[in-house]
């Protein structure tokens, strides 16, 4: 037999452990919040565009086909590829005199072009900002020299250079951002902790619960009597006293 609950119910579970899923998500605001501004070191993040132009036989068409348009698209996904390979990199870490290898620095560089764009947009990211300028300069640059060796062609063109900015502010960690990610994740869990040991829970406290459990059918019910109840005067928990000689609560005394 399937077991269903109802919004009631869930509602219920939630009310119950409620202080306990806003300590979880408390907890992993406060968790993120320590690493985004104490433990992670920022990143700052500098981009440089280049064009890659048609070549002289294009140029002389007076209509530019789609074979054209596949043809560039094909040949920038070609330079990108290029820009992140060793030749280029190992040129770019000995000429900025680098500390970390060029597989190191690939993961530093992205590279990006828009739909059928001849735009090229090579950015990198250090804990450094003027660092990651030189990079991202020095990237296309290098890259730029060896495109005419490779395919003996000259079409690439520098659009835009690098600059740091004298404000810069780093691309990472995004503190909002992971705070939000953190107080859903805490909350999620808090949530999911309380139906778990709402499950797990099996204290027979109701009536109903004795019937569902237990399949046996109720034939009374003892109440529970606080001291409070005693003293509030209730009149069904006051104590009488015991009427003896026709006297409440005393004796009748004896004739001598």
């Amino acid at each position: 037999m399937e077991e269903t609950i109802s919004l009631k119910e869930i509602f219920e579970v939630i009310k119950k452990r409620f202080m306990m899923i806003v300590a979880f998500v408390l907890g992993a605001a406060l968790i993120a919040a320590v690493l985004s501004y104490f433990v992670m070191t920022p990143k700052y993040e500098s981009s440089s565009q280049f064009i890659v132009n048609q070549g002289e036989q294009s140029q002389q068409q007076e209509q530019y086909n789609l074979n054209d348009v596949r043809l560039n698209v094909e040949l920038i996904n070609t330079y990108s590829v290029i820009i992140k390979s060793e030749r280029i990199l190992d040129q770019v870490v000995e000429t900025l005199g680098l500390d970390y290898s060029a597989s190191t620095l690939e993961g530093k560089l992205d590279v990006s072009s828009e739909q059928d764009s001849q735009v090229v947009t090579v950015s990198a990211t250090d804990p450094n900002p003027n660092t990651a300028t030189d990079i991202a300069n020095t990237t296309v640059a290098v890259f730029q020299k060896e495109v005419p060796i490779l395919y003996n062609v000259d079409n690439v063109q520098i659009l835009s250079e690098a600059k740091t900015s004298a404000n810069p502010s780093p691309v990472a960690p995004n503190p909002k951002l992971n705070i939000a990610i953190a107080i859903v994740l805490g909350g999620m869990i808090g949530v999911g902790l309380a139906f778990l040991l709402e499950y797990l829970d099996n204290t027979i406290r109701t009536e109903e619960d004795a019937s569902q459990h237990l399949d046996l059918p109720i034939l009374g019910v003892i109440s529970h009597i606080d001291d409070s109840d005693i003293r509030e005067g209730n009149p069904m928990f006051q104590k009488r006293p015991v009427r003896r000689g026709g006297f409440d609560g005393q004796t009748q005394p004896k004739s001598s």
